[in-house]
């Protein structure tokens, strides 16, 4: 397997300074932001890149005899968002960032599907979780739709480009587990458009992501290492699906989604939370997870993404470092 690093949790850092983490770890790839949710701090020249040869060369000389590789494009946003200002913004994110990964001579693209709004006119997304009467399915008819054309589209300028867009199955998304995966693969015929399998998402909607891998098989193109723990106290009372969010006053330190739209704080106490590898399932998990990976293509890209609030950004990497790389060792023993 190809161990790398999702590079957001290392934005305030230049680009050297950011391989140098990744090598020091052990690990051997760095997955780059290109756009959507999050700005492309890391590759400042990309309208360079993509015209000019040298402006090329020039970026991924940062990487020679580093012993690091990027390791795929990173969009992820809301390209279906009724919203011009973000939906237009991040489709054409998209669209840019296949263009640029095949001029950097990578084939994976990580974003998300996108959700429109519910109806003609809306201008915030509509996200149906439980369809149990008949206007939620009109909702969701009239997003597939869109969704479909979107897709349809961006999945022929992915083959143009010999480009593997890998959506990852994340909430508030029309797509996020496997039915839904089929589904979309279905209606555009899609040739180029698979799964991220990001297990996180899939630990605390109560899935088995190594199951899932098996179901996807080659639909599943790239992979993020990101480990959930189910605070089962908070669960027992709250459920999984719990909206206890805080919204941030602009005086402190938030995240822009685009337009007007901010992250809100995490609820305390929360139902279940993002943790590094190790504290949500244990090594011998994540042995069964890459064996899953391993099974589809053993080169596949597995990225870890840290998003663990109570241990600090090198600290957080180190610990999900360790356990992906024992996995591994393990597997590779096991093979």
């Amino acid at each position: 397997m190809r161990l790398g690093l999702y590079n957001a949790i290392l934005h305030d850092r230049t680009l050297p300074e950011a391989i140098k983490v990744v090598a020091d770890l052990g690990l051997t790839g760095l997955e780059l932001n290109s756009g959507g949710f999050l700005p492309a701090v890391h590759i400042p020249t990309i309208d360079d890149i993509l015209v000019s040869d040298a402006a090329r060369d020039d970026f991924l000389g940062l990487f020679e005899g580093t012993g690091v590789q990027p390791a795929g494009l990173n969009a992820n946003g809301n390209p279906l968002h009724p919203n011009p200002v973000i939906g237009e913004k991040h489709a054409e994110d998209i669209r840019r960032s296949i263009r640029l990964a095949a001029r950097l001579g990578q084939t994976r693209l990580v974003t998300m599907s996108g959700l429109p709004g519910g109806e003609p006119g809306a201008t915030v997304p509509n996200w149906i979780v439980n369809a149990w009467n008949s206007a939620a399915l009109d909702v969701l008819d009239y997003q597939w739709r869109i969704a479909a054309d979107f897709w349809r589209e961006t999945d022929r300028l992915a083959a143009d480009h010999g480009v593997k867009v890998a959506l990852e199955l994340h909430p508030q998304n029309l797509v996020f587990n496997t039915r839904d995966v089929h589904k979309l693969v279905e209606l555009t015929g899609a040739t180029h458009v698979g799964v991220e399998l990001d297990a996180s998402h899939l630990f605390w909607q109560q899935m088995d992501p190594v199951a899932v891998v098996r179901e996807l098989g080659p639909l599943v193109f790239h992979a993020a290492a990101k480990d959930v723990r189910v605070n089962a106290e908070t669960a027992a009372l709250q459920g999984v699906l719990d909206n206890g969010f805080r919204r941030l006053d602009p005086s402190e330190n938030r995240t822009n989604l685009g337009g007007d739209e901010w992250a809100n704080e995490w609820p305390k106490p929360a139902a279940w939370d993002f943790v590094a590898l190790g504290k949500g399932h244990d090594t011998a998990y994540w042995t069964e997870f890459l064996r899953a990976l391993h099974e589809v293509d053993p080169e596949m890209l597995v990225n870890i993404e840290h998003e663990d609030v109570e241990l600090g950004r090198i600290e957080g990497i180190e610990v999900a470092a360790t356990v992906l790389k024992d996995a591994d060792a393990a597997l590779q023993a096991s093979l």
